[in-house]
C-alpha cells in the first residue's frame, strides 16, 4: 500500500468514526430536546385542565363542557386526558378520550410529576401526570391530571430530522474527503518529484536530486546526494585503482620476461632479479588494495573518538617493534571525535606510528587538537627525517609505489591517499629535534 493510499485510509477512518461520532450525539440532543418540548408542551395542557377544573363541598369535580385546549375536545385528536381521584377511578375524561383504552395509573401525591412513554392499543405514547391536592373549606380531595398523547408526530419528526442529518453528514462526508485528496495530493506532491527524481537517476538522466523541497525532505535529499556522490567516488576509486594496478604491473611484468628470456646468465643473479620484481608487484598490489578499500566520508559515518585507537595502534606497534622502547608521548584530549571510517583511521593512525618507530632514537610524540572547525593530527620523531627531495615526491598527485622513497614510499602513498578521500591537508617537514614531523588536518564534521 502506497504512502498517499495510507494517509488516505488513516484519514478516512478518522473522519468517518468522527461523523458517526457527530451524528450520533446531534441525534441524542435532538431526541432529547424533542422529548423536552413535548413534556413541556403536556405540562402546559395540564396546567389548563387544572384552570379549567372545579371541586366542590363534597369532593364533586365539575369540567366545562367546551375546554379551550381544542385537542381534548374532538375525537381521534391524537391527544387525550383524564383526572384521578384517589380512589383510582376516573373522575373525569375528555371527549377527545372516547373509545379509547384508558391505561391504569397510580396517583400521585401532591407536587409529583410523571412524565414516561406507554404502549396502548398496540401504539406508543407518551404521558404525563401531576398530583395535585384540591382544598375546599371544608377538606383536601387528592387528584391526578393526566395528558396523553401518541407518539406519532414526535417518532415523525425524529425520523425527518435523522433522514436530513444523516443527508448533509454525508455529503459533507463526501466533501471533506475529495477535499483530504486534493490535499494530500498537494501535501505529497514534494514526495513524487522525488520518487521521479530517484527513478530519473536509476535510469541515468541525471546525476543527482535537483529539485527544492520542504524541510522536512531537505535532510533526506541532502543524505541521498551524499550518498550517490560517495558511492560514484568510491566506483571510480576503484576503477583508478584497478588501472593503476594494471599499470604498474607492467614494467615488473616485461623485466620478468626479459630476465626469463635471457640466456646463458648466472642462475643466482636471475633468481635475485626474479624476486626482486616479485616482492616489487607484491608491494604494488597491497598499495593499490589499501588504496582502493578506503571508505571515504558518508552520510552514515559516525563519529570515533580519537583518544582510543591512538593507544590501540600504539600498544599493537609496540610489540612489532619489541626491540625499541622509544618515550611516546600522547597529547590527545578525550574530547577530541572524528567523522571517519575506522578502517581509514587505523590504516591512517598505522601507517604514521609504524613509520615513527621504525625510524626513532628515543622520542615519539603523538598529539591531536581541535583548530576552528579542523582536527590537526601531529605525529614527530627524533630520528632521521626525511629529506625535502623527498617529500615532494611522496606527496606529488599520482606517485606509485616504486616511486617512492625506501621506507617510506607505500605507507605515506597510503596515508596520503586516505587524507585526500577525506579532503584533507598532509604536510611533511622537519620538527626541533631534527626528525621527521607529520601534520594532518582533517574536518571536523
Amino acid at each position: 500500500m502506497s504512502l498517499n493510499q495510507r494517509i488516505l485510509l488513516s484519514a478516512t477512518l478518522v473522519l468517518l468514526i468522527f461523523i458517526v461520532g457527530i451524528a450520533l450525539t446531534l441525534d441524542r440532543a435532538f431526541y432529547d430536546s424533542a422529548r423536552l418540548g413535548v413534556q413541556d408542551r403536556m405540562l402546559a395542557q395540564a396546567l389548563l385542565l387544572m384552570g379549567d377544573a372545579e371541586v366542590d363541598e363534597t369532593g364533586v369535580l365539575h369540567m366545562p363542557s367546551h375546554l379551550l385546549d381544542t385537542e381534548l375536545s374532538g375525537p381521534n385528536s391524537g391527544t387525550y386526558a383524564f383526572i384521578m381521584n384517589q380512589a383510582q377511578t376516573i373522575a373525569w375524561q375528555s371527549v377527545s378520550a372516547l373509545n379509547k383504552s384508558i391505561p391504569a395509573q397510580r396517583p400521585l401525591k401532591q407536587g409529583i410529576r410523571n412524565f414516561k412513554q406507554v404502549e396502548i392499543d398496540g401504539k406508543a405514547h407518551f404521558i404525563y401526570s401531576f398530583g395535585v391536592a384540591w382544598t375546599t373549606e371544608t377538606n383536601v380531595y387528592p387528584l391526578t391530571f393526566n395528558v396523553v398523547t401518541d407518539m406519532t408526530l414526535f417518532d415523525a419528526q425524529i425520523e425527518r430530522y435523522r433522514e436530513d442529518l444523516w443527508g448533509w453528514l454525508g455529503v459533507m462526508a463526501l466533501l471533506l474527503l475529495i477535499t483530504q485528496m486534493l490535499v494530500l495530493r498537494w501535501g505529497l506532491q514534494p514526495m513524487r518529484q522525488v520518487s521521479t527524481e530517484l527513478a530519473a537517476i536509476e535510469s541515468g538522466l541525471q546525476k543527482n536530486v535537483k529539485g527544492i523541497y520542504p524541510p522536512e525532505l531537505k535532510l533526506l535529499t541532502d543524505s541521498i546526494n551524499s550518498l550517490i556522490n560517495h558511492e560514484r567516488k568510491q566506483q571510480k576509486r576503484y576503477r583508478n585503482g584497478l588501472a593503476d594496478l594494471a599499470h604498474s604491473l607492467k614494467t615488473p611484468l616485461t623485466i620478468l620476461y626479459g630476465i626469463i628470456n635471457i640466456e646463458g646468465d648466472n642462475e643466482q643473479k636471475k633468481r635475485t632479479a626474479i624476486n626482486e620484481q616479485v616482492h616489487r608487484m607484491d608491494n604494488i598490489i597491497q598499495y593499490h588494495l589499501r588504496r582502493a578499500a578506503t571508505a571515504g566520508s558518508s552520510p552514515g559515518t559516525r563519529l570515533i573518538t580519537l583518544r582510543p585507537i591512538v593507544n590501540r595502534i600504539i600498544n599493537t606497534v609496540k610489540r612489532a617493534h619489541y626491540s625499541k622502547h622509544p618515550e611516546i608521548k600522547i597529547e590527545v584530549d578525550d574530547t577530541i571525535n572524528l567523522r571517519i571510517d575506522e578502517g581509514d583511521l587505523m590504516e591512517l593512525l598505522g601507517n604514521l606510528v609504524d613509520n615513527a618507530f621504525k625510524w626513532c632514537h628515543r622520542v615519539i610524540h603523538f598529539s591531536a587538537k581541535y583548530q576552528q572547525d579542523k582536527i590537526i593530527i601531529r605525529i614527530e620523531d627524533d630520528g632521521p627525517g626525511i629529506q625535502q627531495n623527498a617529500v615532494k615526491r611522496i606527496l606529488e598527485r599520482g606517485v606509485r609505489a616504486d616511486q617512492s622513497t625506501p621506507g617510506h614510499g607505500i605507507g605515506l602513498a597510503i596515508v596520503r591517499d586516505i587524507v585526500h578521500v577525506y579532503a584533507g591537508e598532509l604536510s611533511i617537514s622537519q620538527n626541533e629535534m631534527n626528525g621527521a614531523s607529520i601534520i594532518i588536518k582533517l574536518s571536523r564534521y
